[in-house]
């Protein structure tokens, strides 16, 4: 199809959603290639930090040592971990997203750290960052920059997760209107033990929901006991409880009935650090999954040079890829739409907040996306330990329950699925997105036999092919159900949520076969067509599988006939030996002793 949407409102990058419109390769992406030196030495410091201070004190921080994650939250401020993104005006660096999500992706390789530095520099400081008032903003960011302070982000309660404006927390201004009473609870805070500062939401008057700065010792406010969880058990984790807490005026955050804003705002923003928060987890697994296979022998043979443990590796591999390949290609996304932008202008929290929500289809993707691909790789990376892996000496056993938090993090996974259909549908309502036009061409050339070729002959040619396909698959299906649904498609979420499978495929082909052809010295190289034709192979399948599904659970008789006989022309099978794409794969991650394509 061509590349029908160029730019978006500020005229520089693709609008969000614009990936399934646009052809494959149409437009450069960001990838690790294309880092900067200065990304590179954020990155290697970060990750000189994880290696050296994190991982060596795991059992300690498993054993909920709140004062040592306090210290290395400390410690992380000194190296100005915890700063990146707070401005250089209120003691932080003001850097690019991409460099914070690479900062994201070095925390990652233990999981409670990972979740206590993720609330601090993420959703406990962000809301302050964009929406507090200069006052707020002089008083706590340069002490959350140092981690002289920490923070924590208190949404949850029993009745509202995924439903956040079903709080029902309150806050009605005291009768002489100097401070705010605020009643009612939150659960599940992380860093709460420790924290100083609090992100708290709560409906004024009972029914504007709002944001409000609440300090540790508040009177009123009083933290509960620790939770005991199946994974992050190191990160603190407890409620909190409001007994008319007496909040300063001037600790409103934003403005009264308008909390959706930052909360919305910064699940969009923590949607897409998360498929960088789960990188650095997923390449350590790796590594310790092959230096583990290599060094257990069963019948008198390392186990490393088995076919289904190869096959294992090869796979966890394509994971990194693919979920790498999507992270930092919209993280430059972000970065471009802020290109040039005045960091010091009024109006620059604004225009980063609207840049980040542009692509909220992506970062929902990658919530999504990353958290499911690191619960299938730590999987395979416990079934290569065997029942090493299993016993708590092992790193990957904690790695295993660590993992299944991510799926119920920033909205649950369900919600996102949701979130991924329902946006491409809304934007097409406004006008932002040609889903009807396209899905209309695409009916046309399916019913004329018209199928799609690649844009460029090279080894890669069928993988393009067939990424084309998915998105005419996610296209067409998306919009037979919205013509049969009309106002009720928001209520069909097993076909909303089969669409948006397709759709976050389609994604991770297009990125890595561009990201396999920019790379490219004059020759693709192996590794990488391996792993972007392996990838392909497996979602080629499950794809048309899920198509048919969505379509049959849509319409009946012969209409589904009819719909099925079209699809059926996208179902694209290109013979490929498995075994030469593991060994091509493998042979790249045995030489680099893992991942294969280090940034640093």
């Amino acid at each position: 199809m061509a590349a029908v949407l160029e730019q978006n409102r500020s005229g520089a990058v693709p609008v969000g959603g614009a990936f399934l419109f646009n052809d494959v390769g149409s437009a450069r992406i960001n990838t690790p290639e294309l880092f900067t030196e200065e990304q590179r030495l954020y990155l290697k410091t970060a990750l000189q930090f994880s290696t050296e201070q994190v991982l060596p004190q795991a059992e300690k921080i498993e054993a909920k040592d709140n004062a040592l994650l306090r210290d290395l939250l400390r410690r992380a401020g000194e190296l100005g971990l915890l700063m990146i993104d707070i401005p250089e005006a209120y003691g932080g660096l003001g850097l690019d997203k991409t460099t914070s999500l690479l900062i994201a992706e070095a925390m990652s390789m233990q999981g409670s750290w990972s979740v206590s530095f993720g609330a601090h520099t993420g959703i406990g400081t962000l809301p302050i960052v964009w929406f507090g008032n200069d006052a707020q903003k002089q008083k706590y960011l340069p002490k959350l920059a140092t981690g002289e302070l920490v923070a924590a982000y208190a949404l949850t309660e029993q009745g509202s997760g995924s439903d956040a404006l079903g709080a029902k927390t309150k806050a009605v201004l005291s009768p002489d209107g100097k401070e705010w009473l605020l009643n009612g609870s939150k659960l599940y805070i992380t860093n709460a033990a420790f924290a100083d500062v609090f992100v708290v939401f709560a409906k004024v008057d009972g029914d504007k929901f709002t944001g409000f700065i609440v300090d540790r010792g508040t009177p009123g406010f009083t933290v509960g006991p620790e939770e005991h969880k199946m994974g992050i058990r190191g990160s603190s984790t407890c409620p909190l409880y409001f007994e008319d807490a007496r909040i300063p005026r001037e600790n409103l955050l934003g403005e009264v009935g308008k909390g959706h804003k930052i909360a919305f705002n910064i699940l969009n923003y923590g949607r897409l650090k998360l498929g960088a928060g789960v990188l650095g987890g997923m390449k350590l697994q790796l590594r310790n999954a092959l230096l583990f296979a290599q060094e257990r022998k069963q019948f008198q043979t390392s186990i490393a040079s088995f076919p289904l443990i190869r096959e294992k590796l090869a796979r966890m591999t394509t994971l990194v890829h693919a979920v790498e390949s999507m992270t930092y290609r919209t993280s430059g996304l972000v970065d471009t739409a802020l290109a040039g932008a005045d960091k010091t202008a009024a109006d620059y929290e604004a225009r980063l907040i609207a840049a980040i929500e542009e692509y909220a289809i992506e970062s929902s993707i990658m919530k999504v996306y990353g958290s499911e691909a690191l619960g299938y790789l730590v999987d395979d990376a416990v079934q290569i330990h065997g029942g090493a892996g299993y016993i708590e000496e092992y790193p990957v056993e904690r790695s295993y329950r660590d993992a299944r938090i991510n799926r119920i993090f920033e909205g649950t996974n369900e919600i996102n699925r949701m979130l991924i259909a329902g946006m491409l549908l809304k934007r097409t309502m406004k006008g932002t997105l040609p889903l009807f036009e396209v899905a209309q061409a695409v009916d046309e050339d399916l019913s004329a036999g018209r199928l799609p070729k690649a844009r460029v002959e090279d080894e890669l040619a069928a993988e393009e092919q067939a990424a084309e396909n998915l998105k005419r698959l996610a296209i067409y299906t998306l919009k037979v159900a919205a013509e049969t649904f009309g106002a009720e498609i928001e209520q069909r979420q097993e076909v909303l949520a089969t669409v948006a499978d397709i759709v976050m495929d389609a994604y991770a082909m297009d990125s890595m076969v561009t990201r396999t052809r920019q790379a490219a010295d004059g020759k693709l190289d192996a590794a990488r067509v391996a792993m972007t034709r392996q990838y392909a192979t497996e979602a080629n399948a499950r794809s048309y599988d899920r198509a048919r599904r969505a379509l049959c659970a849509t319409v009946k008789g012969d209409t589904l006939k009819e719909h099925l006989s079209k699809v059926a022309r996208l179902e694209l099978f290109t013979p490929y030996d498995p075994v030469e794409l593991r060994e091509t794969i493998l042979q790249a991650v045995e030489k680099a002793t893992g991942y294969p394509l280090s940034a640093v």
